[in-house]
């Protein structure tokens, strides 16, 4: 195979040819002008002869200089064409998303409908997936993390705020006469695998008495919110995950002290894919539904 010249050395020579100026290809590149000169130099090295006639205050293209200007042009062009061609291709291809399994079946998708309803070109895959890896795999465009929203090479948003309330079924407040915070440690409480909010709740409201190891611990937080529905316990639950099942009556919140977290659900995404077509649109889409019902909690 013949030897190409450097990438970096042809792109620097177009720039400058187009200008006809190393500083304004310095400009458009983000380097220096000395790293432009340099390039230049390299390819002319590479090529064996001279591109440029440089003068005190210009640049003269030399008759070489100009026949491999207007080739290197068109295949700059050419490339930028091919590149956007298949930009468009993965745009229109399926959107993967990776949500946590409790997320995915309590908030993520009853509300999947809606955005196929706005965007019912765009093809979208669901992967429950529990582990988070901190960056994405390559088969996921963007994801659902629940943390503090730090984590390496991804740009994290927030969505809803997380508070965290004790709830059961309305039959349970009855039968157990439940009537103030000290009540629930008679009671079987619910864990999921976040097992210390129990701890972290009651030295909120000022007991000290939680030994932790009064009920049953749940892999995830929809099947402790499921067992609290049929009266096995009472489950500390995340605000927005427990909404349907208070908005339905199934559950009610035992008291209104509400423990908010450092922690909370993120949309995250590669840091140079945040402005990808289909990724930018899932991401406003779900961010404008966020706020939608922020307020919707507030009033």
């Amino acid at each position: 195979m013949r030897k190409l010249p450097p990438l970096n050395a042809l792109k620097s020579f177009e720039v400058a040819a187009r200008h006809l100026s190393f500083t304004k290809a310095a400009e458009e590149l983000f380097v220096t002008q000395a790293a432009v000169s340099h390039q230049v130099k390299a390819l002319e090295d590479f090529l064996q002869l001279k591109l440029f006639i440089r003068r005190n205050r210009s640049l003269l293209l030399t008759e070489e200089g100009q026949a491999y200007y207007l080739q290197l042009r068109d295949i700059f062009e050419q490339l930028v064409q091919a590149t956007d061609k298949l930009r468009l291709v993965s745009e229109r291809g399926a959107l993967t998303v990776s949500v946590p399994p409790s997320f995915a079946i309590l908030w993520f998708v009853p509300r999947l409908s809606s955005f196929r309803e706005e965007h019912p070109d765009m093809d979208i895959r669901i992967k429950a997936v529990d582990e988070i890896t901190g960056s994405l795999t390559d088969d996921v465009d963007v994801a659902i993390y629940y943390g503090d929203g730090r984590w390496p090479h991804v740009k994290s948003y927030r969505l809803h705020k997380e508070y965290l309330w004790p709830v059961c079924s309305p039959l349970l407040v009855e039968r157990a006469g439940i009537e103030k915070p000290e009540d629930l440690l008679k009671q079987p409480l619910l864990h999921d695998e976040t097992r210390n909010a129990w701890k972290d709740w009651f030295e909120m409201v000022g007991i000290d008495q939680y030994r932790g190891d009064n009920g049953p611990v749940f892999s995830h937080s929809s099947l402790a919110l499921q067992a609290a529905v049929h009266g096995q316990g009472i489950a500390l639950a995340n605000n927005v995950l427990a909404k349907p099942e208070i908005d339905s009556g199934h559950l009610v919140r035992v008291f209104p002290q509400a423990l908010q977290r450092n922690k909370a659900f993120y949309l995250v995404c590669r840091d140079n894919q945040a402005e990808v077509g289909k990724i930018a649109t899932f991401r406003q889409w779900i961010l404008d539904l966020v706020e939608k019902e922020e307020q919707e909690f507030s009033e």
